[in-house]
């Protein structure tokens, strides 16, 4: 919230107090740089107002963190007391540290294999020569980009198809009336009842021993498409038979054709509705996934979740926790990620 500062101006019932120069004195040269006392300057304004604005957020946080950190040991459980965020902070060092071990035999293992073909063509055996993948687990931060492109995958899908109906629907009643009590039943379904069904089709249809995709990398994401398509699908809908109807008779007297119209009137109006309902499935297909990956046991986070469990080690209830920091934390980034690309699309395109 902008503050503004208002000069002061001397009361007319306040005495004025004149005083008197000597003769022959200099007079004290004026300087327009010099700031009027009792005015901060804007920059100082914009730090305190941030300053402010994270005072409450991070008492917040340290809150939580000290509440914590007081009832975990408190909580027994099979294995052991509630982590507390020490312990946790601690498993996330370790899980970063074992990813750099990763990468390490990683390098390692290609290191060796390229000398291997080079001593083989210098024996004159190019059948010697060898390429193999590196074959270790997946490690934490693998499992992390893993989900992140499922998820992405789903979400443009989801997006390639609300779009579209979403328009059509607030153009046409008649269209709108037939498919809301699809999309209406359709909506509720979890993700859980979509899983089997769409393994069974993916797993029909992909029969090659090489696919393109990872037949599981698939599955995973069509579920977070058909979970979280319909937010996307009805604000676009809400913001396409909002327009205004003066609009659209303009857009009938300047003979606009359809692809002018859309992407003059239409679009532009249905912005902020459609990037709305975009953040909104972004945030349900995030959520989505993990679930999918835990019950199908798809490489990504909740997969890691559900080995950690199954692991049942003194440190597993630690890692789960930090892995659910984790999911909080990527969805949070990801909402962020849509506030920009919204205001990025927002800006100069106005009807």
């Amino acid at each position: 919230m902008a503050t503004a500062f208002a000069d002061l101006q001397p009361d007319e019932t306040t005495p004025q107090v004149t005083a008197t120069v000597p003769t022959g004195a200099a007079p004290v040269p004026e300087t327009a740089a010099t700031p009027a006392k009792g005015k901060a300057s804007p920059v100082a304004a914009r730090i305190a107002g941030m300053a402010k604005a994270l005072v409450a957020p991070l008492i917040g946080i340290a809150a939580f963190l000290a509440l914590w950190a007081v009832l975990a040991p408190q909580v027994d459980t099979s294995l052991g007391a509630l982590p507390g965020p020490v312990e946790v902070a601690e498993q996330g060092s370790a899980l970063y540290d074992e990813w750099s071990a990763a990468r390490e035999a990683k390098a390692e293992f290609y290191a060796q294999q390229d000398a291997s073909n080079a001593a083989a063509i210098a024996a004159g055996n190019p059948a010697g020569v060898r390429d193999f993948e590196y074959a270790g687990p997946p490690t934490f931060l693998d499992q992390i980009f893993t989900s992140l492109k499922t998820v992405a995958l789903g979400f443009v899908l989801a997006t390639l198809v609300a779009v579209p109906i979403g328009l059509v629907c607030g153009l046409s009643p008649l269209v709108n009336a037939a498919i809301n009590p699809l999309v209406q039943i359709m909506k509720p379904v979890s993700p859980l009842a979509w899983l089997p069904i769409v393994t069974m089709v993916i797993s029909a249809m992909i029969t090659s021993a090489d696919p393109l995709l990872p037949k599981a990398f698939v599955i995973s994401a069509l579920v977070v498409m058909l979970c979280s398509l319909w937010p996307t699908l009805i604000n676009t809908a809400v913001g396409a038979s909002s327009i205004d109807k003066d609009l659209l008779n303009v857009g009938r007297v300047l003979r606009l054709g359809w692809f002018a119209k859309l992407t003059r009137l239409i679009l532009p109006s249905s912005l902020p509705y459609i990037f709305t309902g975009m953040r909104l499935s972004l945030g349900v297909g995030w959520m989505v996934l993990i679930a999918a990956e835990m019950l199908a046991q798809n490489p990504g986070l909740g997969k890691f979740v559900w080995d950690e469990f199954q692991n049942g080690s003194s440190q597993s209830l630690a890692r789960i926790m930090f892995a659910v920091v984790v999911i909080g934390f990527i969805g949070f980034a990801l909402d962020r990620l849509m506030m920009f690309l919204q205001a990025l699309a927002s800006k100069n395109h106005t009807v």
